[in-house]
């Protein structure tokens, strides 16, 4: 019977059903506790991530009969994929099942940016009636600019253009030529990565980390950004330098931003106080991806594609 082990949560209904007649350990703490980790996997076929289990070449040399990867999510740069090639260990990342959730994080958090009205529970309650301070913007008539124009940047395109944004996008993977740039809801303007940054009233990063993508934001990508302009990162931690995200708040050139990925993540008391009483910042735990609906959606996919791995082999 071959064994599965799952080192982070997904949806337990998707695991009795799809990954049935398995030996399935199923340990969400895994991902904390490395050393349990490397025993469970000393006889595992299969694993089932999410970002924060780093599946590298020592836990790797220890499963010595792993076969299969299932990654809860799309990013992959905590798994060593050439490692895994060189075994003939596949890997199915959940493509598409976590889009939706992560298009409606980046539009509702640049309406909440933009209107500014949203955190006035407490002061309304007590009696102070703050209505002047808070005359937001509308989202209307503003550009989003996407770094990157992948599934989720274009699902974030669409919920975007039915509020009257106008879009623009920068993805040198794209052909000029290619339909996307052209969807139902209207054109989608292609800009080269200055222009873009330069142009964009909320910017919204939808880029996998690599060398080339690491600190693409900092403090010259942000002095480079409109003044009042919105920076929204639900990609990856180190695409964004955060402290100078932190000084261009502090500013007032930036005017706001929402950042759910950071560069250690769960991220600590100490790395954390840098953004502590920082205007017009929201921060979110790397949950932009994970609804109740598509927690049910990666799961059931990854784990469909772990079991039809074990299966045809």
């Amino acid at each position: 019977m071959p064994k599965v082990v799952i080192s982070e949560f997904m949806d337990e209904a998707a695991i009795a059903a799809d990954l049935r007649g398995f030996d399935t350990v199923y340990d969400p703490a895994l991902a904390d506790r490395p050393e349990a980790l490397l025993l469970a996997v000393a006889d595992a076929d299969a694993l089932i991530v999410r970002n924060r289990t780093q599946v590298r070449v020592d836990l790797l040399a220890a499963a010595p009969g792993l076969k299969v990867i299932g990654r809860l999510g799309v990013g992959l740069d905590n798994i060593d994929v050439a490692a895994c090639t060189a075994r003939g260990i596949a890997v199915y990342p959940a493509t598409g099942a976590n889009d939706d959730a992560v298009a409606e994080y980046v539009v509702a958090a640049a309406l909440v940016l933009l209107r500014g009205a949203y955190g006035a529970t407490a002061r309304v309650a007590a009696g102070t009636w703050p209505r002047n301070a808070l005359m937001g913007r509308e989202i209307g008539g503003k550009r989003l600019g996407l770094v990157g124009f992948g599934a989720i940047a274009r699902q974030t395109a669409r919920r975007a253009a039915a509020f009257g944004m106008a879009i623009s996008a920068h993805d040198p993977f794209l052909a000029a030529d290619d339909p996307a740039w052209n969807p139902p809801h209207g054109p989608v303007r292609n800009l080269a990565l200055d222009a873009l940054i330069a142009r964009s009233d909320v910017l919204s990063l939808h880029v996998p980390l690599t060398a080339e993508t690491r600190r693409l934001i900092d403090a010259d990508a942000l002095t480079r950004m409109p003044r009042g302009a919105i920076l929204i990162n639900a990609a990856r931690g180190e695409v964004v330098d955060g402290a100078a995200v932190v000084a261009a708040l502090r500013s007032g050139h930036l005017g706001g931003a929402a950042l759910d990925v950071f560069d250690r993540e769960p991220l600590d008391a100490q790395a954390g106080a840098v953004f502590a009483d920082v205007p017009n910042l929201i921060l979110t735990p790397h949950i932009a991806g994970v609804t109740q609906e598509s927690n049910v959606r990666v799961s059931v996919a990854t784990a469909r594609a772990v079991r039809r791995h074990l299966l045809e082999r």
